[in-house]
């Protein structure tokens, strides 16, 4: 069974809630961060990325920064720019992109659901990562962003959801990027009550994006059980926020591949390699985009190229192995580039497919010379890893639109 748990939500009034609401603190810089909350002293980047409020030589991790993420915290709500909920509740949160919507519930997931691998996950992640939330949640004593689950879908709980979409929300703006965000409360005892019944009977939730905010958000609450040996499971610190979405709600997006250089070989050369796993059709000057697993665009020298694996070059009996991001690396991009460790290698940079091939054009122009547009990883493929508990390689898994972080905090005491 999968706990979902009604919280009362710290959150902006109504009239604030755009100018509170910002992209979450790791899809950019300090210095991106200090240049979209200028002028908004309202931004949650000022919480997220405290360090924009600090002087530019400021460690981001010293402790001056979650002592200022803290204190920027209590001003949203000692200065009536954020309020708590009188009572427990949950809340629906849609977006809209490009005509596609995807809707979801708005609670606090369990961390002995995180333990006990009823939460699965398909990344590794980082002890530095984890140490910087880890001391966000601790100074703030608070999730301040959402971790983004996914489930398998269930018609009753849409139910409850659509009974909502249908009546006046609780916000509704556009942001800059054209992404419509919509909230609705639900504050109705018996609808809660239902929701929780209902996901009580979904077997497991999946880790979609924010593998380092719900691990910190666990050891966090780790500590505090440790220094309160006679907690009971109730207190707040044993959840953590979430958006638990549908997977048929989900779309993910192509993570695209670029090199720096051709490693000694000659483009001949590179094409020889390639066509012992793979088989290589000159495209042509328009960019290529797969539109199927186990096809790759190749962009080198100002031409675009279509390759595709061969059978045999790879195990369609392994989650993992079969993953087209798994193909690339373990036939071109570790035994032709030399690139072993695509976590650290300065040779080696990702671009999520919200940019555009176009993009990819511009860099190999710029500081790079060869790309790889990739078919993208879906979300049956994330739950089969998962479900083997079993890990993506890095860069497999790139989702748009973000969730938005300031309009719900969870206050774990």
């Amino acid at each position: 069974m999968s706990v979902i748990k009604p919280f009362r939500g710290v959150r902006p009034l109504k009239e604030y809630a755009q100018k509170v609401a910002a992209l979450p603190y790791d899809v950019m810089n300090s210095e991106e961060a200090r240049e979209m909350a200028k002028g908004n002293p309202y931004s949650f980047l000022h919480v997220d990325k405290a360090e924009i409020d600090l002087p530019k030589d400021t460690y981001i991790y010293d402790e001056s920064v979650y002592l200022k993420a803290r204190e920027n915290l209590d001003k949203l709500v000692s200065d009536g720019i954020c309020k708590q909920d009188e009572k427990p509740c949950l809340y629906i949160y849609r977006q809209i992109m490009n005509g596609r919507s995807q809707t979801g519930i708005v609670g606090c997931a369990s961390v002995d659901d995180y333990i006990n691998n009823i939460i699965k996950k398909h990344e590794l992640t980082r002890a530095d990562k984890e140490a910087d939330r880890i001391n966000h949640v601790d100074y703030c004593d608070a999730n301040t962003g959402p971790i983004f689950l996914t489930y398998r879908g269930n018609d009753d709980i849409d139910a409850v959801i659509a009974k909502y979409t249908n009546t006046e929300p609780e916000y509704d703006f556009v942001t800059d990027d054209g992404i419509q965000n919509t909230v609705w409360v639900i504050s109705d005892d018996g609808d809660i009550n239902r929701l929780t019944e209902e996901f009580a009977a979904v077997p497991c939730l999946y880790i979609a994006d924010g593998h380092h905010r719900a691990a910190s958000a666990v050891k966090v609450a780790l500590k505090r059980r440790e220094a309160k040996p006679d907690f009971d499971g109730t207190e707040e610190f044993n959840f953590f926020l979430a958006v638990y979405f549908k997977s048929g709600d989900l779309a993910i997006l192509d993570y695209n591949r670029l090199i720096a250089d051709y490693n000694g070989m000659t483009k001949a050369e590179l094409l020889e390699k390639l066509s012992a796993d793979f088989s290589v059709e000159e495209v042509g000057k328009d960019a290529y985009r797969p539109n199927e697993k186990h096809t790759f665009g190749m962009y080198a020298d100002g031409l675009w190229y279509k390759l595709t694996a061969k059978k045999g070059t790879f195990d369609e009996n392994d989650p993992v192995g079969r993953l087209d991001v798994s193909i690339l690396q373990k036939n071109v991009i570790t035994p032709i580039f030399g690139i072993e460790d695509p976590r650290t290698d300065k040779r080696i940079d990702f671009v999520g497919g919200i940019r555009g091939l176009g993009e990819l054009e511009r860099r190999c122009g710029l500081d790079m010379q060869i790309a790889f547009s990739m078919f993208p990883t879906t979300l049956d493929d994330l739950m089969d890893i998962a479900d083997a508990s079993k890990v993506m390689p890095p860069k497999s898994t790139w989702f748009e639109p973000k969730l938005l972080s300031g309009l719900f905090i969870h206050k774990l005491t």
